[in-house]
């Protein structure tokens, strides 16, 4: 991607992370999971209802880098109104095309993290460990 491509996404992210989406706590909820990245710090909690099999109401919190919470904020807007199946089937490539830029391997965790908390939240820690160990 050129320059220009680049940057807007860079503004994306810029955007998500000060004006996070769905930023708070939902209580009661039906799934609720919390994380961190002790590499760097980051660190995701995510809480959701359900209503008709479908996620009526999604909410982050966290703290960390700018990669990290914007990717929470985009994974939010991303997962709220589908189904169980269809967020369980959001997969790490579908999160890093809406983040939209190259990201080290030390990054990548970053932006996962978000993922992983969500997947362990609807699946149990097991699977979601299983489906992003191979970053």
């Amino acid at each position: 991607m050129g320059m220009s491509g680049d940057s807007i996404y860079r503004e994306i992210i810029l955007d998500h992370y000060q004006n996070p989406r769905h930023r708070g706590t939902l209580d009661p909820h039906d799934y609720s999971y919390e994380d961190s990245n002790p590499l760097c710090g980051d660190e995701v909690r995510i809480d959701a209802r359900v209503k008709d099999d479908v996620i009526s109401e999604i909410a982050f919190t966290g703290q960390g880098c700018a990669i990290s919470q914007a990717s929470a904020s985009i994974l939010m807007e991303l997962a709220h109104g589908k189904t169980l199946d269809e967020v369980k089937a959001i997969d790490k490539e579908e999160l890093l095309d809406e983040i939209g830029i190259e990201l080290s391997p030390a990054r990548l965790k970053c932006a996962l993290l978000s993922l992983k908390v969500l997947k362990a939240a609807l699946y149990g820690i097991d699977h979601a460990n299983e489906e992003l160990d191979e970053i």
